[in-house]
């Protein structure tokens, strides 16, 4: 079961559609549609578990594991899996720099990002694979992402009022997918400029959905499921997260918000971060610690030019205004 919300006028929908519907449900000599892309970094721990799963998927697929330069023995796991195939990288890229290595080695029609704490059910990719097919003006597909003890952790991603992209829980449509486990239509990632490998973490799939949304296309909330460990490679709360999260949250709304939200949005967090020293707050989290913020703001000046020149190759995939999808998903 599936359901999505387009902001394109329908007729413009089914003529873009009408062009690319035999194109989307090609499939390979050997029938595979989709390649899952792995990312691991130290992931020695987990990643037979994740492998395993994709072993036992009731539908043909390739799998991509990308090792980014791993220090653990996880190079050595991998020859346990012959029919497993690896990018090793040399030096550590990240979730998003990984994916954005892979994405050229993909010939099929679909590509799966999944995360190596991911273990995800044996119809994962039947069911989100039979979405997309099923729904051709769909370019990607969220997965259930479940705790090991079965607490639904994602449905996908939804936008709050402020831009952050939060994990969705509930039973209604979603603004994006949820990274660490998704389906997308490859052709069409690669038409609105492929995944951000300068995020390295967190946010690459926001930006990925906010900009397949203003491309015109929409993303299905599916019953694909998968159980994950979530934070088995990076620390939730840490001050490195907070660090990637917040950072990455402001470049994704100087990408693909409405210019005065982008604006207004920076200039908040900018204040907030001045204020700060002034505010007794006992036992502040790390994103409230002002030399955090501080370095963010560095970091985001340092990347604004390449923001603002990725703003503008987003705008010229775009079918749909900014304003449009911002009022029809921001808080929702």
């Amino acid at each position: 079961m599936a359901t999505s919300s387009g902001t394109r006028p329908a007729s413009h929908a089914l003529d873009r559609c009408g062009a690319r519907a035999t194109r989307f449900l090609l499939v390979t000599s050997d029938g595979v549609r989709t390649t899952v892309i792995v990312i691991t970094w130290r992931g020695r721990a987990h990643i037979d578990a994740c492998l395993d799963a994709l072993a036992a998927q009731t539908r043909p697929h390739r799998t991509l594991v990308v090792d980014n330069a791993s220090d653990d023995g996880t190079a050595e796991l991998l020859v346990a899996h012959p029919g497993v195939g690896v990018l090793r990288l040399p030096r550590n890229r990240g979730y998003a720099g990984g994916l954005a290595a892979a994405l050229p080695h993909v010939t099929t029609p679909f590509v799966a990002w999944l995360n190596d704490d991911a273990a995800p059910a044996p119809d994962w990719l039947e069911v989100a694979e039979g979405n997309l097919a099923r729904n051709p003006n769909a370019a990607a597909a969220t997965s259930v992402l479940r705790t090991p003890d079965g607490d639904v952790q994602s449905t996908g991603v939804r936008l709050t009022v402020d831009g952050h992209g939060a994990d969705a829980t509930g039973n209604g449509a979603v603004f994006g997918f949820c990274g660490g486990a998704a389906l997308l239509r490859t052709d069409v990632l690669r038409e609105v400029g492929g995944v951000p490998a300068e995020f390295f973490c967190y946010y690459e799939d926001t930006d990925t959905a906010w900009r397949l949304r203003l491309a015109g296309f929409d993303v299905v909330r599916t019953e694909a499921t998968a159980t994950h460990l979530h934070g088995a490679s990076t620390r939730p709360g840490s001050a490195l997260f907070h660090r990637w999260n917040e950072r990455n949250r402001v470049i994704t709304l100087l990408r693909c918000a409405p210019a005065g939200v982008a604006v207004r949005e920076l200039a908040r967090f900018a204040a907030l971060t001045a204020l700060l020293p002034w505010r007794d707050l006992p036992d502040r989290p790390p994103n409230l610690r002002a030399v955090l913020r501080l370095r963010v703001l560095v970091e985001v000046a340092f990347r604004l030019p390449a923001a603002l020149r990725a703003r503008r190759l987003v705008r010229r995939a775009a079918t749909v205004p900014r304003r449009a999808v911002w009022e029809a998903w921001a808080g929702r």
